[in-house]
């Protein structure tokens, strides 16, 4: 009797360990579930804050740059309509004068003449090229080769533009990020760089589009710290374009900017 009586107490406490182990990893799993799914939650919360914080900079930027670029295309219209025309009138006037000029000053009149008239061409060319109308309507590869033409016409260095791959049409927009923050770079180094050599090429590739501006110049220290306006302008608008994208230079060799923007989808097929 007491052997069954020990039996069935050994029964019993053998059922309480196996219940009381049951409910350990259950509430064990219960932690485990409720761990994850708290995680979860706050990884999803982590990413809406991240995308809300991306779309807000990238509204912010899209604004800042539409007004830039209105800015531009005011100044473009000044330039043309108002510069340009004073300028005209002013080379009417200087022509007036050199036919009824002394000979001994006739060639320098005619000299200036030909500067002023060059000066003039040079303006209306500078105001095409704020105009983002005007750029659309060469499209990206016409709108570099221009700027590039400038820097020969204008004898201020050696420039070479190049062309490779099968050429792929994109969206004017990224058209007009792109070749603006190309026009950033090309005016530091007419101001900064002292260089004797520009080269510019384009690679057309199958899934996207490498563009190299490169020059020999007197380069700077890409590690100092610099709130220079036209490199957050770069940085800003190959963020909207979702572009990779490098700015190296060495001091006394050179800078150099290499973009390289991924065609979407829409554009691949």
């Amino acid at each position: 009797m007491i052997q069954k009586q020990e039996n069935i107490m050994s029964q019993e406490t053998i059922v309480l360990i196996i219940y009381t182990i049951a409910v350990i990893f259950g509430l064990l799993l219960f932690v485990i579930w409720f761990f994850i799914a708290f995680q979860n939650r706050k990884n999803k919360l982590l990413v809406k804050q991240i995308e809300a914080e991306k779309r807000y900079e990238r509204e912010l930027a899209t604004s800042q740059l539409e007004i830039q670029e209105q800015t531009f295309k005011n100044i473009g219209w000044e330039l043309h309509d108002n510069v340009g025309q004073l300028l005209s009138v002013l080379s009417i006037q200087l022509n007036m004068i050199l036919l009824k000029a002394p000979r001994t000053i006739q060639k320098q009149l005619k000299d200036t003449s030909d500067v002023l008239s060059n000066t003039i061409q040079e303006v209306r060319n500078l105001s095409k090229t704020l105009n983002n109308e005007v750029v659309n309507k060469n499209g990206l590869i016409r709108s570099l080769e221009i700027e590039v033409e400038r820097f020969n016409r204008l004898k201020y260095l050696k420039a070479s533009f190049e062309v490779n791959g099968k050429i792929t049409c994109i969206s004017a927009a990224h058209e007009i990020l792109i070749f603006r923050i190309y026009q950033e770079f090309l005016a530091n180094v007419m101001k900064h760089s002292k260089a004797k050599n520009l080269s510019v090429t384009l690679n057309f590739n199958a899934n996207d589009l490498e563009i190299i501006a490169e020059d020999n110049g007197v380069g700077f220290d890409t590690f100092q710290k610099t709130e220079s306006s036209g490199l957050q302008t770069i940085k800003g608008r190959a963020t909207l374009l979702n572009a990779k994208y490098s700015l190296t230079s060495i001091i006394d060799n050179g800078t150099k900017l290499v973009l390289l923007y991924t065609f979407p989808n829409e554009t691949k097929n």
